[in-house]
């Protein structure tokens, strides 16, 4: 950096490394689709199997435990293993669960089916995030990282759509079918176009015991949150339960690490990084400050505008597109001045972009809804990634794995959190009254409020990330 403070010009990326992004973001696009594609589905299952939400609800509770359990794992056997094959197994799984789920026979089969998707869904979304840091480098880290969140703004936004045509017009069970073209797809390309990953410890000895409390913790603590979500309030005694045994056996987990030093799945000293420590807490709060609304956006057009699910998906277009179109800018402005400045700057675009939805009714403007949408879709494009990108500063190449580990189950706890809170306000607003188009009005404008309070306290934490510009 000169004394002139300005950050250097970036070199391009060279075209074998953005190559080695996209095949692994190819692979990442199946388990993101398909998570938002199945909740489309739900009462179609629901129906076809003529069973009650209740076992229902397994479809998507099993994907998301068995993918919480396997991100441990994945860390580290990315440490022992080429990346290559391993990213190539977890593709051949999720493809050979996902034909298995299209043609399941009962509720059951379903539910054992989704749970191996799941697992091979964590394995793939951490492998990702690993591999692309490993073939970054510090100098291009936040390019290639906005690139592989492509899968994560696309899955949201053309899921639904996607899931709603499908079972409009075809199957619920072609929501799993078409995972097979994108499959055999990016399968054969990372046999044939994807470079050995050579293993970054490969005397990392097995952490049986840290993988397991890690594993189950999380797991716990996603298994009570979710159980919130459905019944709309924290104080019942199933949440409570596993939420206490979560923080417990996370608690047990963090004395175990701090004798097992280095050799822990998830060191404690990353944490003496405050970029680190920040990125972390900033990943939680984003659950519930910037996917919380993500639940939130569609029942509010379904419920207040009145409009069909696949209507929804598209009045929802907007927010992604601004989402991608901040991607490519994000990820130079981040490599250029460091994630805080982006952040910051990230935070007040989605700020701006969720406060007219604290004052949006049924009567509101569907072009000014659309360009609410588009500005904060800009503004949540540069939140998350600049803070993945900045939990790798200042990292050796054994950390980054186990750096991902610590990044991937932080976002998964806190998507979950996210979505819980926000079902518990809106439904603490109605409780125990008609509930009439007004008051769910002001029920979904106090979900916004709140993710307007989350997204304020979220500036302290993103204060204390890297800024580049600070260096001279």
């Amino acid at each position: 950096m000169g004394k002139s403070g300005k950050a250097p010009e970036l070199e391009p990326i060279p075209k074998n490394i953005m190559n080695i992004a996209w095949i692994l973001v190819l692979g990442a696009i199946m388990p993101l689709l398909d998570s938002t594609m199945v909740n489309i589905a739900i009462n179609h299952l629901s129906h076809d199997f003529s069973i009650g939400l209740d076992l229902i609800q397994w479809v998507i509770t099993g994907y998301v435990l068995a993918m919480a359990i396997s991100v441990p794992l994945a860390g580290w056997m990315v440490q022992r293993f080429n990346g290559k094959w391993l990213m190539i197994g977890a593709n051949i799984l999720f493809l050979a669960a996902s034909i298995a789920s299209g043609f399941s026979w009962s509720i059951h089969s379903l539910i054992i089916f989704r749970v191996v998707q799941g697992f091979s869904a964590g394995f793939i979304m951490t492998l990702v995030t690993t591999l692309c840091v490993e073939t970054a480098g510090r100098e291009r880290m936040g390019r290639l990282m906005s690139t592989i969140g492509i899968p994560t703004v696309l899955g949201p936004i053309l899921g639904p759509v996607i899931g709603a045509v499908i079972v409009q017009f075809l199957s619920w069970r072609y929501i799993f079918f078409v995972n097979i073209p994108l499959g055999i797809l990016a399968i054969t390309l990372m046999i044939w176009k994807l470079p050995d990953f050579t293993p970054a410890n490969i005397k990392a000895k097995f952490d049986f015991i840290g993988i397991i409390l890690l594993g189950t913790a999380s797991a716990a603590l996603i298994y009570g949150i979710t159980k919130a979500a459905k019944s709309a309030t924290f104080n019942n005694s199933t949440t409570i339960a596993y939420g206490v045994a979560g923080i417990a056996i996370l608690a047990i987990y963090m004395i175990y690490a701090a004798l097992k030093k280095d050799q822990a799945i998830l060191p404690l000293h990353l944490f003496r990084l405050k970029n680190f420590s920040a990125v972390m807490v900033g990943l939680f709060l984003a659950g519930i400050a910037t996917n919380g609304p993500m639940l939130l956006l569609p029942l509010f057009f379904q419920n207040i505008k009145g409009f069909s699910v696949l209507n929804t998906g598209l009045i929802l277009i907007p927010q992604g597109i601004g989402m991608l179109i901040a991607r490519p800018l994000i990820g130079k402005l981040t490599d250029k001045w460091g994630a805080r400045n982006v952040v910051l700057v990230s935070l007040a675009l989605t700020i701006v972009g969720t406060i007219p939805f604290i004052f949006i009714n049924e009567a509101s403007s569907l072009f000014v809804v659309s360009l609410v949408l588009f500005v904060r879709g800009v503004g949540i494009g540069g939140v998350t990634i600049p803070m993945m990108t900045d939990a790798y500063t200042g990292m050796v190449k054994q950390e980054i794995a186990q750096a991902s580990v610590g990044t991937r189950l932080m976002q998964n706890i806190g998507g979950a959190f996210g979505s819980a809170v926000m079902a518990t306000a809106v439904s603490l607003s109605i409780q125990g009254k008609t509930p009439t188009i007004p008051l769910m009005t002001t029920a979904y404008h106090d979900g916004f409020m709140l993710a307007l309070v989350l997204s304020l306290v979220l500036v302290i934490p993103s204060l204390f990330l890297t800024n580049k510009t600070a260096k001279q």
